[in-house]
């Protein structure tokens, strides 16, 4: 039911893809409405076959082979084989903050990334924690919908600072809309990229955080793990693109930029996470609560 729930998303946004692009051609009249229908069906192709690449070029992240990094490879490939998943690819990025990702278009094209902050902050029991997390975004096919979710994010954002530019410069009678449409429309998109992340990502943290705790044998590696996670990024700030913040296994802070009372937070709250994670593995209460996860 998950794999299905989650086909039908990614197909509802592809389609909400090439239905904002219309929208925001239609600003410019018919062939504007025209060059939308080609500008979103050439987003939605390079989203599903090259998404992937794209969210791994952007954190700079490197191949990790067995032999440079044993102890994380051994952890994934004995819990792909546990999944009944392909071994993902595995990559690398050095970046200070502890996170990790999983993007691709199915199990058989996935690929898991890591922080350098998160190998050296974590024990083995802790990183097999993430790693069974992230390989259940890839049993169930939560990849494809979050790094469609990612693309569609930045094209939403990039035709509206490119409407805005343009459109504050055509002021004839081809554009009724003149400079405060277009400066309308540099808020909105922007606003409507952010509510796509949040109403795809929440929910699906709360599953994977189960499913990879049975996968894992048990939740105490994953609920240490985000514990540290969530502090190490409270404490490092990242210049992560906000197009692919939900992606991470927490949510990463980007230098200058606060959550007002949790409203644009991509993730649920870590101390939430844990809660739940608890009460799903059949625990009443979170021993964790009082550290402040």
């Amino acid at each position: 039911m998950t794999i299905f729930t989650n086909s039908i998303k990614t197909a509802l946004l592809l389609g909400l893809l090439m239905g904002l692009c219309m929208a925001i051609g239609s600003y410019w009249g018919t062939n504007g409405l025209i060059e939308g229908f080609i500008f979103g069906s050439f987003g939605a192709l390079i989203s599903y076959f090259f998404g992937a690449k794209m969210a791994l070029a952007s954190v700079g992240a490197q191949p990790v082979t067995r032999e440079s990094a044993p102890e994380l490879y051994g952890i994934t490939e004995r819990l792909a084989q546990r999944a009944g998943i392909p071994m993902p690819k595995l990559y690398y990025a050095p970046i200070a903050a502890p996170n990790a990702f999983a993007t691709g278009r199915n199990p058989s094209h996935s690929a898991v990334c890591v922080t350098e902050g998160l190998m050296s902050m974590l024990n083995a029991q802790e990183l097999e924690g993430v790693i069974a997390h992230e390989l259940s975004h890839i049993k169930h096919r939560d990849i494809l919908t979050s790094t469609i979710a990612a693309v569609m994010a930045g094209a939403i954002s990039g035709l509206a600072r490119m409407m805005f530019w343009f459109g504050t410069g055509n002021r004839d009678r081809d554009n009724p809309m003149g400079a405060i449409g277009a400066i309308l429309m540099l808020i909105l998109a922007p606003l409507a990229a952010v509510l796509i992340q949040m109403a795809i990502s929440r929910s699906r943290e709360y599953s994977a955080d189960a499913r990879g705790a049975q996968l894992a044998g048990g939740p105490e590696g994953l609920i240490s793990a985000l514990q540290k996670l969530e502090s190490g990024n409270h404490a490092i700030p990242t210049n992560i693109n906000p197009s692919e913040r939900h992606m991470f296994i927490v949510m990463p802070m980007v230098p200058g930029v606060s959550t007002i009372s949790g409203l644009f937070r991509t993730h649920p709250r870590t101390e939430d996470r844990i809660t739940a994670l608890l009460k799903e593995m059949g625990k009443s209460q979170n021993p964790y609560a009082a550290a402040g996860a």
